[in-house]
Order: C-alpha cells, then sequence, then structure tokens
C-alpha cells in the first residue's frame, strides 16, 4: 500500500524560498516518513474532503526555548471562553469547533503565541521568555547564556536598540550604545568602514580589528546588511574571549542575523529610505576675490588667472542615496525560513564616488525525529561595484586636496577646451580632470555558504557539526587616460592597471554542548574542535603608452611600455591553516554562585617551528547578592552581582611565511653588460616566532534598581599584552638579512567602563528611556626589548609629515603611551616673522638653530575618556530617538592648517584665510618661513556630538492587509561642539600615529534620511 509522505504543518503555506528547502531535505523527510509511520499528518485520500477527517481535540506539549515543559501555560481558543491548561509534564489537549480556530498559548513571564489550528491533532509549542535585564539571553562563544550567569564582560545590543537612520556597516549600528567599544566614522566616504577600538590599542604591528563572527563563522563588518541583523555581542574582556585563542585580543564581535522563533505565517517585511549630505564644514580658503588681494600685493606665488571658480564646487555634488531591505519569514513548529534582500545604491559627496551593493540570504531550518535533529543551511553574500578614483581604491586623495588648494582664479579649462594644468608646482593638479580623466571599476563578490547539524541523543546534550566557505573575489580595473595629468608629469601618454584578488577560507567545527541540573547544582560543559584553512591569491600588471584610449583598461597589452621592460607585473599566493582544541565548564550553585573555566590549545602554520601551539586558558566567578536571603526581601535592590575574571587571549601576524627563510628575486645586477636577475634573502627565518598574548583581569558589577528601573555594571580592566611583534635591526652575519620579525616589546591597558540604563518614564501612552555610558583607558608601552632582541634607544618614530616637511610625527618610547605627537614646541615668533621653539634646556631659540634633541612630547591623540547619552521617547504612535557621544582629554594635529595656513605654501596654490593673521598676536609669519611641524599646529581635540536624532511615527490601521506601517525621519552628524578649527574633530583612533586629521581625508558629512517600513 502506498503511504502519503508526512507535511510538515504549515508547508503548504509556503512559497517559492521553502520550496528550496524541499531540495535541502526531502531525503531527511523520507526518513521521518518512516520513522513516523502510521502517526498523525497525513493528509486523507483524494476526492475526499479533509474536514470529514477533522478531529475534534488537538494535544500537545508546551516547551521553552530549551525544550524543557512548562506546566500551568493557559491555552484558549481566540475569541471563545472554553480553554485548557498544560499539566506538570506540559501536556495539554483542548477540543476547537472548526479547523479555522486560532490557539492563544500565554504563561507569565514569557510571550503569548497564537497559532492557526489547521489540519493537525497534535501541536507542539516553543513559548520565548519575555527579556528582562536577567534572563536576556546573550551570545558567548559557541552558544549562548542567561544574562543573570554571565561572569565576563559582554555587552548586548538588540536590534530594537540600534542607532536609526543611514548607517553604512554593523559597528555603526552600536556606536556610543557600548562602554568601551568605541566606533569611530572619521569620513563619509561611501566605500569606507567604521573604524572600532575596544580597550585601547594593544600592539604594534598586527592588526587592530576585533574578530567579527556572523552566525559563527568569521566575516568583516560588512559581509552583512545592517538591516539584516538581529543582534550584536560584544566579548570585551580575555575571559570572555579566550575561547577564540589566537583571534581574540582585539576582543570579539558576534553578529546574529535575522531568525525566525517559533511558529509564525508567512509575513513580508519591508524598509526603504532615502537619503542625501551636505559637507559638515567647509576649511575657509580663500575665495578668487581675497586670492586678487595676494597677487596686488605682490606675493610670491600669487598669480591671476582671471576666472573665477570654486573649486570645492566643481568637484562635489549633493549626492542622493537609496536603500531597499524586503525580508519574507515564516515558519511552522519543525520548518522555519527567512529570504532576506538588500539593495544599497551610496552616492558620495565628492563628484563619482559610488558604493553600490547587492545582499542575498537565505536561511532554511528543520526539526525532525521529535526536534533530536536540526538542520540549518544558510546562504549569503554580496556583490559590489564602485568606481575606482585610484589604482585599487574608491578615492584619490588629492582630489579634494587639490579641490581646496587649487587656484581659484584659475579656470577649469583653457579657451581651447583643454584642463588648465600647471606641472611646474609639486602634487598640483587641476581635481576635476583627475576626476574625468580617470576610468575605474572594482567589483567584488563574497559567497558564504554555512550549514550546521545538531543531534539531540538526549535531553541536554547537543552535538552541532558546522561546515562554511567563504568565497570571495574581486576584480579590479584603472585607466588614465592620455589627457591625465600622469602623461603632462611622467609622460605615461595612457596607463591601466589590471587585477584580481581571490581568497577562500573554509571552516569545520564540531561542538558538543551538555546541560545537567543535579538539586541545585547547574552544569553546563562546552567542548569542541575547530579547523580552519585560508586561501589567498593576488595578482596584478600595469602598462602605459597606449595607442588609444578607446579600450581604456580592457586591453592591456596594447602598451608599449610591456614591450619595453618597463611595466611590472606580480602575482602572490598563501595559505595558512589553524587548528584549536576548546573546552568551557559553567558552574552555577542556587544561582548564587556562579564559575566558567575554559581552555583553548591552538596551532597554526604562521609560527616557527618551535611554536606551533599555544595555550589560552581563562577562568571567572560570579556572585549573585541578590539572591542571598539578606537581599531577596529588599525593594531597592532588584538585581546585583559580584564578577571577576582572568583570560589570556593571542594575535596573529597578517603574513603566513614571517617565520621561514625567504628569497627575493626583485633585484639585478649588471654584469659583463648584461642585467642579471640576482637571488638574495628577503627575511630571516625565526623558528621562534609566536603569538603576541594578551593577558588581562576584569572586575565587574552588574546591578539594577527598584525593580531594575534603573540598571547597569561597572568594570575595571588591566591588560598586558607581552611578546609583541616588531621589527629588529640585527647584524650580518651571522643573520642573511639585517632585520628580523621576533617577539620582544609589551604594553599595558588598564580601564573603568560604566553604564546604567533608567527607565525613566513608563506609562501606557509615554514611554522614556535613557542611557549613559563612560569608558577611559590609559596605556603605556612597558618594554621594546627582551634577552635575545634589544632596542637600545628604547624608542622608536612612527609616521610621516609627508613632503616637503618629511618629519615623523609620533615616537613610540618605554614608558609612555601609543599616540605621543612628538616635535619642535613654538613658544613665540620673532620680529622677522620666524618661529622661535624651546630648547632642550627649556629656554627659547630660534628654530633655524632646531636640534633633533630639542623635540618633545606636544600632546596625544587618543582619547582619555569617552561618554556617549543615548535617549528613546515614545508618546501614542510617535517615537523619537536622540544618540549624543562625545571623546576627551586629546590633541589634534590639524595637517591642513599646517600645509595651508603658511604663507610659504602659496606658490603651491590657495591658502586659508588665517595664513596671514597674526602669530602669538605679534604679526604673520613670513613670505620664506619654511613649513614646519611645531606645536602651534596641535590642537585640542575634545567633541560633543548630537549624532543621531530619529523621529517616527507608527501609522494606525485597521482591516488592511498591512500590519504595520512607520515612517521615519532622521539626521546624522547633525552638530558638533568642539574648539578644533578642522573639519570635524572624529578622527582616526588606530594604528601607531592617532589623532593625525589627514589633510587628503574624504570630507565629513551631516547625513539626513527619509524612510518608511512595513509590514504584510
Amino acid at each position: 500500500m502506498k503511504r502519503n509522505l508526512p507535511i510538515p504543518p504549515g508547508w503548504i503555506k509556503m512559497n517559492t524560498a521553502a520550496a528550496l528547502f524541499q531540495l535541502i531535505v526531502v531525503a531527511a523527510l523520507c526518513l521521518e516518513s518512516t520513522a513516523a509511520s502510521g502517526k498523525t499528518g497525513n493528509r486523507p485520500s483524494a476526492g475526499i474532503p479533509g474536514s470529514l477527517y477533522r478531529q475534534a481535540k488537538i494535544s500537545g506539549i508546551v516547551t521553552d526555548e530549551s525544550g524543557t515543559p512548562l506546566p500551568g501555560v493557559a491555552i484558549r481558543i481566540k475569541g471563545a471562553t472554553n480553554g485548557s491548561v498544560t499539566d506538570a509534564s506540559g501536556k495539554y489537549n483542548i477540543s476547537i469547533p472548526d479547523n479555522s480556530a486560532t490557539l492563544v498559548f500565554s504563561f507569565i513571564g514569557y510571550t503569548t503565541q497564537e497559532v492557526v489550528a489547521g489540519n493537525r491533532t497534535t501541536l507542539n509549542i516553543r513559548l520565548v521568555a519575555v527579556e528582562t535585564s536577567l534572563n536576556a539571553v546573550v551570545v558567548v562563544g559557541y552558544g549562548t547564556q542567561k544574562r543573570e550567569r554571565v561572569t565576563t564582560a559582554i555587552a548586548s545590543v538588540k536590534s530594537e536598540n540600534f542607532v536609526k537612520g543611514a548607517v553604512q556597516d554593523a559597528a555603526q549600528l552600536v556606536r556610543g550604545k557600548v562602554a568601551g567599544l568605541n566606533v569611530i566614522t572619521p569620513d563619509a566616504n561611501p566605500t569606507n568602514t567604521a573604524q572600532i577600538n575596544l580597550r585601547g590599542i594593544t600592539t604594534l604591528t598586527s592588526g587592530t580589528s576585533p574578530l567579527v563572527l556572523i552566525d559563527g563563522v568569521p566575516g568583516t563588518l560588512t559581509t552583512v546588511a545592517p538591516e539584516d541583523i538581529e543582534s550584536i555581542d560584544v566579548l570585551k574582556d580575555g575571559s570572555a574571549a579566550a575561547i577564540y585563542g589566537t583571534r581574540g585580543t582585539n576582543g570579539v564581535i558576534l553578529i546574529t542575523t535575522r531568525k525566525v522563533h517559533g511558529e509564525t505565517p508567512a509575513t513580508v517585511e519591508v524598509n526603504s529610505y532615502v537619503t542625501t549630505q551636505k559637507i559638515t564644514k567647509r576649511l575657509n580658503f580663500m575665495n578668487a576675490e581675497e586670492y586678487r588681494q595676494l597677487v596686488a600685493q605682490g606675493k610670491p606665488g600669487a598669480f591671476d588667472y582671471g576666472a573665477t571658480t570654486n573649486w570645492l564646487d566643481e568637484i562635489t555634488r549633493k549626492p542622493v542615496s537609496q536603500v531597499y531591505n524586503i525580508s519574507l519569514r515564516g515558519g511552522s513548529q519543525n520548518t522555519s525560513y527567512i529570504a532576506n534582500l538588500n539593495y544599497r545604491n551610496m552616492e558620495g559627496l565628492i563628484l563619482r564616488s559610488d558604493n553600490k551593493i547587492l545582499y542575498p540570504r537565505i536561511e532554511v531550518t528543520h526539526r525532525m525525529f521529535g526536534g533530536k535533529l536540526r538542520l540549518n543551511a544558510n546562504l549569503s553574500g554580496y556583490q559590489q561595484t564602485f568606481f575606482a578614483g585610484t589604482d585599487g581604491d574608491s578615492y584619490r586623495g588629492d582630489v579634494y586636496r587639490n579641490g581646496l588648494t587649487y587656484n581659484p582664479t584659475d579656470p577649469v579649462k583653457d579657451k581651447n577646451g583643454n584642463w588648465t594644468e600647471h606641472t611646474d608646482k609639486t602634487a598640483y593638479a587641476n581635481p576635476v580632470s583627475l576626476l574625468m580623466e580617470t576610468d575605474g571599476k572594482n567589483q567584488n563578490s563574497n559567497l558564504r555558504t554555512l550549514g550546521t547539524v545538531t543531534y539531540t541523543p538526549v535531553k541536554g546534550l547537543d552535538v552541532m557539526l558546522l561546515g562554511s566557505r567563504d568565497l570571495y573575489n574581486s576584480v579590479r580595473g584603472y585607466y588614465e587616460t592620455k589627457r591625465n595629468y600622469s602623461t603632462l608629469r611622467d609622460g605615461r601618454n595612457g596607463y591601466a592597471s589590471r587585477g584580481t584578488t581571490r581568497t577562500e577560507e573554509n571552516l569545520l567545527e564540531l561542538t558538543a554542548n551538555y546541560q545537567k541540573q543535579i538539586n541545585e547544582h547547574d552544569f553546563t560543559l562546552l567542548g569542541g574542535y575547530s579547523w580552519r584553512e585560508t586561501n589567498y591569491q593576488d595578482y596584478w600588471m600595469q602598462n602605459w603608452d597606449f595607442p588609444t584610449d578607446d579600450f581604456s583598461y580592457n586591453n592591456i597589452g596594447a602598451g608599449l611600455a610591456l614591450a619595453r621592460g618597463e611595466a611590472p607585473e606580480r602575482s602572490y599566493q598563501s595559505r595558512n591553516k589553524l587548528i584549536g582544541y576548546f573546552f568551557r565548564l559553567n558552574y552555577s550553585f542556587q544561582n548564587k554562585y556562579l564559575l566558567m573555566a575554559s581552555f583553548r590549545r591552538e596551532g597554526s602554520s604562521k609560527f616557527g617551528r618551535n611554536n606551533k601551539y599555544g595555550n589560552f586558558p581563562a577562568i571567572s566567578a560570579g556572585w549573585n547578592i541578590r539572591n542571598e536571603n539578606f537581599l531577596k526581601t529588599s525593594k531597592v535592590i532588584s538585581a546585583l552581582k559580584l564578577r571577576g575574571g582572568f583570560g589570556i587571549t593571542g594575535t596573529e601576524p597578517n603574513d603566513p611565511y614571517m617565520s621561514l627563510n625567504r628569497l627575493n628575486f626583485d633585484t639585478y645586477t649588471l654584469i659583463n653588460g648584461e642585467w642579471i636577475q640576482v637571488v638574495n634573502p628577503a627575511t630571516n627565518a625565526n623558528p621562534d616566532l609566536r603569538w603576541e598574548k594578551k593577558e588581562e583581569t576584569n572586575i565587574g558589577v552588574d546591578y539594577g534598581l527598584w525593580n531594575n528601573r534603573i540598571t547597569g555594571s561597572l568594570d575595571l580592566y588591566r591588560r598586558v599584552t607581552r611578546d609583541l611583534l616588531m621589527d629588529y635591526s640585527v647584524p650580518t652575519p651571522p643573520y642573511l638579512y639585517n632585520t628580523i620579525r621576533a617577539n620582544a616589546a609589551s604594553m599595558e591597558n588598564k580601564g573603568i567602563e560604566f553604564q546604567v540604563n533608567f527607565a525613566a518614564i513608563d506609562r501606557k501612552t509615554l514611554k522614556w528611556t535613557t542611557s549613559l555610558n563612560y569608558s577611559t583607558n590609559r596605556n603605556k608601552l612597558l618594554s621594546l626589548s627582551d634577552k635575545n632582541f634589544q632596542l637600545a634607544a628604547g624608542y622608536f618614530d612612527a609616521g610621516t609629515t609627508e613632503e616637503p616637511i618629511q618629519q615623523p610625527i609620533a615616537r613610540i618610547q618605554i614608558g609612555q603611551p601609543i599616540g605621543n605627537f612628538w616635535g619642535f614646541k613654538s613658544v613665540d615668533i620673532d620680529k622677522n616673522g620666524y618661529w622661535i621653539i624651546e630648547g632642550k634646556d627649556g629656554k627659547p631659540k630660534p628654530i633655524a638653530d632646531q636640534q633633533a634633541d630639542d623635540k618633545q612630547i606636544l600632546g596625544n591623540g587618543l582619547p582619555k575618556h569617552y561618554l556617549n547619552f543615548n535617549n528613546s521617547i515614545s508618546y501614542k504612535n510617535f517615537d523619537l530617538n536622540i544618540t549624543m557621544r562625545g571623546a576627551f582629554g586629546f590633541q589634534i594635529l590639524n595637517t591642513p592648517r599646517m600645509f595651508y595656513a603658511a604663507p610659504v605654501m602659496l606658490t603651491r596654490g590657495n591658502l586659508l584665510k588665517s595664513a596671514y593673521d597674526n602669530i602669538y598676536g605679534k604679526r604673520p609669519l613670513a613670505d620664506d618661513q619654511s613649513l614646519n611641524y611645531v606645536s602651534y599646529y596641535i590642537e585640542q581635540g575634545d567633541y560633543w556630538k548630537i549624532d543621531n536624532i530619529t523621529i517616527g511615527y507608527n501609522v494606525p490601521l485597521k482591516n488592511t492587509t498591512v500590519k504595520a506601517l512607520r515612517v521615519y525621519t532622521s539626521g546624522s552628524n547633525l552638530a558638533t561642539f568642539t574648539k578644533y578649527s578642522g573639519v570635524d574633530p572624529e578622527i582616526g583612533v588606530t594604528g601607531l600615529t592617532p589623532g593625525l586629521d589627514d589633510r587628503n581625508r574624504y570630507p565629513a558629512t551631516t547625513t539626513f534620511t527619509l524612510g518608511v517600513s512595513f509590514t504584510l
């Protein structure tokens, strides 16, 4: 006898997304059909109405999210009075009048769930707990945990609390929301991402970006569309991040994409918004009439070419950007799906700067065998296209710089229609020509496939196998025409570049998680294995001297430079592996005394043969004081937990072959009139190369007052990073090469983080919640040497001021923090307009008599204090969100002022109006005073920003297919209160030269957004 295949509840309601899932799980369904032979769920025979076979009762089990039965859950028929209650095992049964009846499941502390009965006799329900400060679930390494039992420093931000309005990446969603996580947006380049600094700078040469995991798989801040993110969790301290070993030193950001929880009818959500921008602040350069006054005064370098041109206006526009996000989701008790499509068309303030991205994602989850087996398939990625303003990048810095400094009396084109150019000046080019005589495009694609199989053989034990492949491809092309400045300056006569990059990252992880409660003891054990392989490939080629511009970069072999042996080519490939074994124990006694211990042993092919493996232990403990008898009756203290932890994490170097001897084939020597390729050493082998190791201690307290009307946390931490990687000079011989990368330095960061959340007003029609967070960090370099490798001077210099000054910007010195500006301290100006500086003896001296040892610390570019203030107000159908933030206790090197407030630069173009202001109230600088890096150009950088204001209205709807409709408007970077004279004091805080306001940086903007979202 032929038996019909059982159909999961709600299957026939699914659309194309669910149909795709049929291809994935059809075999599993066949297995389930065999195992469930004779059970309910079969369709009636063809030709017989299904209602004749309808049973009058529905039964099932109601559980929580972990699968624990819930007794006392109320079940009723919507619109009727009859109902039922679950028994001690969570079981229930209830009579229903017809197939269209809707069952309502409600229980104190859980979200009420409504389910249409349909053609079912068995209906099992999972209720989701209402989130409070105590039972809120946060994502931790390889799992989740209730906030009440967390013993480490973890911050969690849900989607409803994200920064509203237009954002470019995931980090901007939590800007100002997490104490100690500093998210900086230094410019408005549409292809840039935010800079992240978590608890200070911890490295000298390695990367500073945190590990970003999207649904457990490594990615970047732009791997997923911001509108498709459900929550972001930040593992801040070492005891939380140690489970990730070598990748956890800079912190871990766990991004969870939107999911379907429980039975959900097919739902369509649409969110769309349009934005425009304006430049935040224009630097006050001279216009044409003011410049002509300099010509009339006979100032050296000033020439009047007869035109009136606003060059900044010529290279900028009023951009209009659009974002569309469409999400389809639904599910039954056994099968859920979500399909999301996001399209972003971002226009930049500068002409031709753009960024077009398409993000597709589809995820399907299926439960079978009574929920014991769970299958999840996730397919996502993006396609990105943007104009390449320079070779391989979207933005060419000298376009903006020349837009400020090009002579305002010069026309854009001369009378013959040619671009006006002056090749006799250094670093001086027509900015419109640089844009228009360039053709370039970058095309990037990312495909991420992720699958998990989770098996629960016994209650409390979950065994999960995760496999993923992340494939990234980039194809780039760039061309400078025969009319480009490079032809006039360098004789290129048409220049082309072509290149491609491919990165493949494969990940396989097997984990087992076991939860067990024995009387008042709760145990959670995690064990796992992780294998990751990364393969990177890149090549590029260049050519110039083309017969025509018609081919652009698409016929690169037509250039003559390659045939003459002048054009370079390069290709490269690398591969590395990372293998880890890890274990974690979480223990709770009476929900009062908490313990977490973890250990990860990890091996990497990037390190020397003597240090392939490293150990990364962590331990933390907590005391839920509120659960003690002496506080149980307190009406003031509703939550109080003391916690402390210690953990060790590591940092990988970027280059996978630094521990090996490498040869260089790029040099040639002339022997007997013939150029012969020479093989020479490129690096020294270092078999002792190992991880940078960060040891961190964290002590914190979580609190809640007056029934959690006020909640928050306080953390104090100290982190010491040892075995920092640096390049050291070594003798040759015995070494083959004169430098070696080795682990020898150490650094300290310590600080305080404080957060308070206050539900100020909580009424039916009026609600106001406010939060304030503060963080401070102190950084100090402890050492630059060890017993094997020494830096005798005890310091090294970093950064450069560019020509014509060409001096180091910062000094990295033992006993001092990273970010110290190092230069001459200006104290006065003499009667002839020349700088007077302070000598090493503290006495003033002419700058012409400067000595290297006259330099001193002039300030520091790392803010010592960060303060963020967030407010959310709702009144009836209106809502208002205001985000404010600030940074204090730091200085900025104003390089635009240093270069363009000096009269001598008139020979290179336009100047700031302040170039002829009195210095120290005496007189302007002399016309021939050379450019100098002095303290006069270092300014206080403190600022306070009204960062975002969003006003929304939820339109009331009745008798319509639209379930929800919201319109909103938003403004970002609206106002900045600062004494800094530059464009924007929000500048980079990473690397060894923080606080540098680059004169070439893409300008900052104020953004205005109008959006609508609705649900069907």
